[in-house]
């Protein structure tokens, strides 16, 4: 059996870690250094570090902030948002990250995907999906969940691990921030179709939405935010409680 991953996000905005509801209404949640740190004494698997609005104002990602993140923690560390070029993908590795995520330059750049592995391998480039359904179909959407691409979420998901992509972090932007759980049928429809790993993202509410995004949706790793940030429960409680369901997690 497959060991499952919990990761912590942090969602940063203008140097703090915030967190809305379906990508509005942002509330503060602390800085992102501390944050970090915590997460890694706590027994999080890995870490993602979204600098959620580079993209939307054109600016590459905080890099000073990543160098002092990575400073402060020992486990594996993903960073995305504003990365669009070969040279920042390096620029982001040396500053302390295992993992870059590409979204929105890699759907208006695909090649940057394979440009990537070429130059980290495949297992260090995660490509990040935020879909939203619309009529029958998920759609891709950029530049912090504003712009719709048009884009079929699954022909995207599939099209990015030709190109390169190690693994998808799949957002469901219908169930980001709603505590409700994971989108199942998201999870579904595009995992069935890939030989890579999927990340499980938006609407982890109590922790039976981890027990289903594994169960049912087969997720290979759950992410989550708010549940962490304001303390409903810690990740040790987590695994915890998955390890008495029967999901084997890291301990």
């Amino acid at each position: 059996m497959i060991t499952k991953r919990i990761i912590p996000c942090l969602d940063v905005k203008d140097g703090r870690t915030v967190k809305g509801v379906k990508f509005k209404n942002l509330r503060d949640a602390g800085d992102p250094i501390e944050l970090a740190a915590f997460y890694s004494s706590e027994g999080a698997d890995e870490l993602v570090f979204l600098d959620i609005s580079a993209s939307l104002e054109g600016r590459e990602t905080f890099v000073d902030i990543v160098t002092e993140i990575a400073k402060e923690i020992n486990i594996p560390f993903t960073v995305g948002g504003g990365i669009s070029t070969p040279e920042q993908v390096i620029r982001i590795i040396k500053a302390g990250a295992e993992k870059v995520s590409l979204n929105t330059a890699a759907v208006l750049n695909p090649d940057l995907i394979t440009a990537s592995k070429k130059l980290l391998g495949s297992q260090s480039v995660v490509v990040a999906i935020d879909a939203k359904k619309n009529g029958d179909i998920w759609e891709v959407y950029i530049k912090g969940g504003s712009e719709n691409t048009g884009l079929n979420a699954l022909e995207w998901a599939v099209r990015a691990e030709e190109l390169g992509a190690g693994e998808i972090l799949l957002t469901s932007m219908d169930t980001d921030g709603t505590a409700e759980g994971f989108d199942i049928a998201l999870l579904k429809e595009i995992g069935s179709k890939l030989n890579i790993p999927v990340i499980a993202s938006g609407g982890a509410g109590k922790m039976d939405s981890f027990l289903d995004a594994f169960n049912r949706g087969n997720a290979d790793a759950a992410l989550a935010a708010s549940v962490f940030h304001y303390n409903k429960y810690s990740i040790n409680e987590l695994k915890q409680f998955l390890s008495k369901n029967n999901i084997r997690v890291r301990r």
